[in-house]
Formats: structure tokens, sequence, C-alpha cells
């Protein structure tokens, strides 16, 4: 796949999920690699030394990969399978996205409460996040001045709140920038792992 940047093609990595065989942007995938001790592990920021094997974000893939023995094929070799791999990725996404919403807040690009959202997304938003727990009239409100904003609804209001120090949190708006970003890609993995 190739994106137009700066009137120059720049081609875009993509990988084939090991399950699926579907071929896609990396970005749009997960990583895991096989440790030296032969266990699956699961490798978020793509930096572990090794032959990669790639998955689509979603719980029922892992799931798939694990009863198949999928791993084991792709990596020629035989491996050790956590039971609980899905769940040890979810949490990992979990945090992952956590901690770049709470950098975002402390760098002052993350704001939450409905009015403070309603005027980020005035100046200027990159995306939305409304609590999967919040009230549905509320979401609607934030929904109908968001319009074409990217609004990821994969977080309790708990978590969101934790994020900001205080105990629940319904909406956030994020402004654009390379945290928003890799805010975005982190939730997008996350939403394969939780019913939204």
């Amino acid at each position: 796949m190739s994106h137009r940047k700066g009137g120059k093609v720049a081609e875009v990595p993509e990988r084939r999920c090991i399950v699926t065989g579907e071929v896609r942007p990396k970005e749009d995938l997960l990583r895991v690699v096989i440790g030296p001790d032969g266990s699956v592990v699961p490798d978020l920021e793509e930096r572990l030394p090794g032959r990669g094997l790639w998955l689509c974000p979603s719980r029922d893939v892992i799931n798939t990969a694990c009863a198949k023995n999928a791993f084991a094929k792709a990596a020629r070799q035989k491996v050790v399978i956590d039971p609980a791999l899905a769940d040890r990725i979810e949490k990992l996404l979990l945090q992952k996205s956590l901690d770049l919403l709470s950098l975002a807040r402390r760098a002052g690009q993350a704001v939450a409460g409905y009015e403070k959202v309603r005027a980020q997304i005035d100046e200027g938003a990159a995306m939305i996040l409304a609590a999967r727990d919040g009230a549905a009239d509320g979401k609607s409100k934030i929904e109908a001045k968001a319009r074409d904003l990217p609004i990821y609804t994969v977080l309790d209001a708990a978590e969101i709140g934790a994020a900001f120090g205080r105990e629940k949190a319904v909406h956030v708006a994020v402004a654009p920038g390379g945290l928003a970003k890799q805010l975005s890609r982190s939730l997008r993995r996350l939403e394969g792992f939780r019913a939204v």
C-alpha cells in the first residue's frame, strides 16, 4: 500500500495475519515474537528481537491462533502458549492506551468534561473518547457536536478518570498530533478485545 507524502509516494509496510491470511498495514496488526524459552511474547512496541508474527487485533483471532497451533506453524518450532494470552494482550493494550491518554492530558492535548470537550471540538480535535458505560444521551450530544471525528467507546468512565486523576470521566477530546495518532492506534487495537 502507498500514500502520497510531500509529492513522493511513501510505501506503507504491510504484513499478513498468520490466522486470517489478511494483508493489512502493519499499524493495524499486533506483533508477537517467540521468546528464547519458546513462549509467545506480545510485542506492542514492535521492538523485540526475532521474527515477528502478525495477527489481526481481535480476541477471536488470538484464541484461534492458540487453538489451531498457528504460532508454532508460523514460527516452525514448538511454542509455549499462555492460555490467558488474549486477556494478557487486552491488559497490555489497555495500559498503553491509558498511559498515552495520561501523557496527552499532561501535555495539555487532552481535556475531560462535557463543556471542555465541546470547546476543544470547536478549537480542533483529532478524536473523542466517550465512556462505554456513560449515559446514552450524553454520548449522542457529543456525537452530534463531533460530526466527522472518530469517537472511541472502548474505555470505561473509571478507566478514563484514572488517566485524569479523578474517579470518573465520561467525555474526552484529544487535540491533533503525534499522541493522538498513537492513542488512536492503541484504542483501535483494544476494540478487538472488548465488546463495544
